[in-house]
């Protein structure tokens, strides 16, 4: 399974960083054949009288008879129940008791397989503007073409952690999400606050904290001492983590938001403090579903933001339309 991750950039929105993303490979483990037996050939058997010769050949016939049983048992046994040499194949056999099924047994770095994969693609994308726009990808396919982006076919889980929230955060945060989901028509779920203490070098997979299944991704407001990459006029960084199966498709399953708990209270007190918060967290879900910025100043992947963009434009909705349209991946 590889596993790839995304983060943010510098500038009052982060700056990802170009080129691929580097990745773990983990080989899925390989059976091992069974090592055959140190048989030991028997001693030949001590030199016989004539007159007794019948009976020592009698013996061996005995012996030569109990190996065949012997074998007959042992084959059965490795080769699963099947009829003896001897029954007739009119008689009524006892019913098989059937076996209860094996529990699936999840590997340690990751969930049981699947889990609320729907057979389809839980919504739809919005059809992007005829007249299109620019836009860009943080992550690619094996291709180097198609982008890499969350399965449409299972909701994406976050969490708050509350720590640090400025009054009325909460809200801008849950609007933005709505917005993201009715672009992308990927399914969103709160699942609720977190204590989760940093956004940084996050395990994927937390079974002890959310169960068998990917870790929800994780929305916080840190301060730049908790999160280095907040310090100057950033006031944001979010990316998510990909992870394949072989060589099946990349897939993101879980990410982070990473806000300026000391920043968003004052941009929250302006005026238009509310719709500036929203763009800007609007701008870090690009980030966390897989966009990333763009050089075009009409665009709110714009690496700085303007209050003449307080939504997604164009070429924002071009890209979000491509990665709302990502594989299903029901083996991860």
């Amino acid at each position: 399974m590889d596993q790839g991750g995304t983060d943010g950039g510098d500038g009052p929105f982060p700056r990802l960083p170009s080129g691929r993303v580097p990745q773990w490979v983990l080989d899925e483990a390989a059976g091992h054949p069974m090592q055959p037996l140190p048989w030991r050939a028997a001693p030949p058997p001590p030199p016989a009288r004539r007159r007794r010769r019948g009976l020592r050949a009698g013996f061996r016939a005995l012996v030569v008879l109990g190996l065949v049983l012997v074998l007959s048992i042992g084959a059965a046994v490795l080769v699963g129940p099947g009829p003896w040499p001897w029954s007739e194949a009119t008689l009524d056999a006892a019913p098989a008791v059937p076996s209860a099924p094996a529990t699936p047994t999840a590997p340690p770095d990751r969930p049981t397989a699947g889990r609320e994969e729907a057979r389809f693609p839980r919504g739809r994308p919005l059809e992007p503007p005829p007249e299109g726009g620019p836009h860009g990808f943080v992550a690619f396919q094996a291709d180097g073409v198609t982008p890499v982006a969350y399965d449409p076919c299972r909701p994406v889980h976050y969490v708050l952690r509350p720590d640090g929230a400025p009054a009325g955060g909460e809200d801008v945060v849950r609007a933005a999400i709505a917005r993201l989901s009715e672009v992308t028509g990927l399914q969103f779920i709160d699942d609720g606050a977190s204590d989760e203490a940093t956004t940084l070098d996050r395990p994927i997979f937390q079974p002890d904290r959310y169960g068998d299944r990917w870790a929800p991704v994780l929305i916080a407001w840190e301060t730049e001492e908790q999160n280095p990459a907040l310090a100057g006029d950033t006031v944001g960084q979010a990316g998510s983590v990909a992870v394949s199966l072989g060589e099946g498709p990349r897939v993101f399953v879980t990410g982070t938001v990473s806000l300026d708990a000391g920043r968003m209270p004052e941009i929250l007190a302006f005026r238009d403090g509310a719709e500036t918060a929203r763009a800007i967290v609007l701008h870090e879900l690009g980030h966390l579903v897989g966009l990333a910025h763009v050089e075009d100043a009409e665009q709110l992947m714009y690496p700085e933001a303007r209050r003449g963009v307080p939504d997604f434009a164009p070429g924002d909705l071009t890209g979000l339309a491509v990665v709302g349209g990502g594989p299903c991946v029901p083996e991860l």
